[in-house]
């Protein structure tokens, strides 16, 4: 593939598309509606002892396939085999369709703060026809390649961090000058309650701090290759690991942690940071709403590219149509990233006729993103462990700490997850038979699906060889 027609991203473009990819203001918001300020702890003990380590897998990992195209598959491929790298690459692809579901609502909420300076109340049916066209518009806009996600994520990471300054400074401002936040920061506060729900909602964090992989599909398109990169991601890693705990402390400055909601947290706490200072709320509303609304967008764009060139890109030929495969200039399987936006589509239609609310239509998604999220890390460590115990003279330029090291960090990080994906799929106070149902029958049947598929291609594959082969011997 011509190197003049795949853009070349530089360091900080690759720096922004993983920050707009990891990064999520959201996040900060959400999990303090959860856990209050004892999220801030939690968010850096999960950079310290998950997305620092995953960083560092992921870039043993890139180091190791400095050819990949896009990552996932030939990670998984040597360690665990083709059937367990396919059905790895396919619930990446999987879970993310249930998140672009979550996700939509939101950015059409920031687009009413952008306008109207509050957030306009439409019903789901609506709701969903205005994400199937942003959706449809991110489709088309994610197959441009590189160079084109690299500019907009440019945009995005100037905007949120000036977003995250402005509020880290007004917030330290008004504490020096004596204001009390309206919760106060203490260590009472800060100390996490250990139990079910606690590590249910730490599912969440951790899916926070991660993606660090989705950067990976744009590999071959760094200056530099895969040492660039690898340097790229560790430091972008430290960077929002250490954004999120500082975010996660000083969210209820000025708006306390019962006031906040989902859809429109982000704008609740300026507008408090702005009556505090008096300053027009509306206008307030307004400014933070485009940013935020241009920062999802472009995060969506990030995430509506990356699954479907890490699951569509390498895996083998013949397993889907030979069109649906078919990279453009830029690297992108085009027509899988339509079929794609055709099963969101499906499911935003559904959703939509099928919610009395829009806050039922995100319950809905987000019930069932909940424990499936974590399956394809899971793949990836998994394969890690299996890599250094089998593999580890693999010729590479980056290893996290000796062969012994790895395997019990990785091994630490495995059984973190499984506790966690476990009560996040099972949570407190919901009916468990629809829990088993949503997050654990609904995945097993799509897995034991793509799991017959390859299983399916493979014998068809090796009858052809054996064919082939006594072809030759005739």
């Amino acid at each position: 593939m011509s190197e003049s027609v795949r853009g070349k991203l530089g360091k900080f473009a690759l720096l922004s598309m993983t920050f707009a990819a990891v990064f999520n203001v959201r996040n900060i918001v959400n999990n303090n509606i959860e856990l209050g300020l004892s999220s801030a702890p939690i968010f850096l003990l999960a950079t310290l002892i998950y997305f620092i380590p995953f960083v560092f897998i992921i870039a043993e990992f890139v180091s190791a396939n400095k050819n990949s195209e896009s990552g996932m598959y030939d990670w998984l491929k040597k360690p665990l085999g083709s059937k367990a790298a396919y059905l790895g690459s396919f619930l990446y692809w999987f879970v993310n369709l249930f998140w672009f579901v979550s996700l939509l609502p939101n950015v059409i909420a920031y687009a009413s703060y952008a306008m109207l300076g509050y957030e306009y109340a439409f019903s789901p049916v609506v709701t969903s026809a205005i994400s199937i066209a942003l959706f449809a518009a991110a489709t088309h806009i994610s197959t441009k390649g590189a160079s084109w996600l690299g500019k907009i994520a440019e945009i995005v990471a100037y905007g949120v961090f000036a977003l995250f300054a402005i509020y880290v400074i007004g917030a330290l401002m008004a504490l020096g000058g004596n204001h009390e936040p309206v919760e106060p920061i203490t260590l009472e506060a800060m100390t996490p309650t250990i139990n079910w729900a606690t590590l249910g909602i730490m599912c969440w964090i951790f899916q926070a701090a991660g993606g660090a992989e989705t950067a990976a599909a744009y590999l071959n398109d760094v200056k530099g290759g895969h040492k660039s990169f690898i340097k790229v991601i560790i430091g972008a890693g430290i960077a929002i690991g250490t954004m999120y705990a500082v975010g996660s402390l000083l969210v209820n400055v000025f708006v306390a942690r019962d006031e906040l909601t989902y859809a429109g947290g982000m704008v609740e706490i300026f507008t408090g940071m702005a009556n505090y200072f008096d300053i027009s709320q509306s206008l307030t509303g307004r400014f933070v709403g485009i940013i935020l609304f241009v920062a999802m967008f472009g995060s969506m764009m990030m995430w509506t590219a990356a699954p479907v060139k890490i699951h569509f890109s390498e895996i083998p030929k013949g397993v889907y149509g030979e069109k649906t495969t078919e990279l453009n200039e830029h690297g992108v399987p085009v027509r899988a990233a339509w079929w794609q936006f055709a099963f969101v589509f499906v499911m935003l239609v559904v959703n939509g006729f099928g919610s009395e609310s829009v806050q039922d239509m995100m319950n809905t998604a987000i019930n069932l993103t909940a424990g499936t999220a974590m399956l394809p890390p899971i793949f990836i460590m998994v394969a890690y462990f299996v890599f250094r115990l089998k593999h580890d003279d693999t010729p590479r330029d980056f290893r996290m700490g000796t062969r012994v090291q790895g395997m019990a960090v990785v091994s630490v990080l495995i059984g973190i997850f499984v506790v966690s994906m476990t009560a996040s799929a099972f949570p407190t106070g919901v009916d468990l038979v629809q829990a088993f149902f949503i997050n654990v029958f609904m995945t097993a049947v799509f897995s034991g699906l793509a799991w017959w598929w390859i299983s399916r291609f493979e014998k068809k594959q090796a009858g052809k060889d054996a064919k082939l082969e006594t072809a030759k011997q005739s």
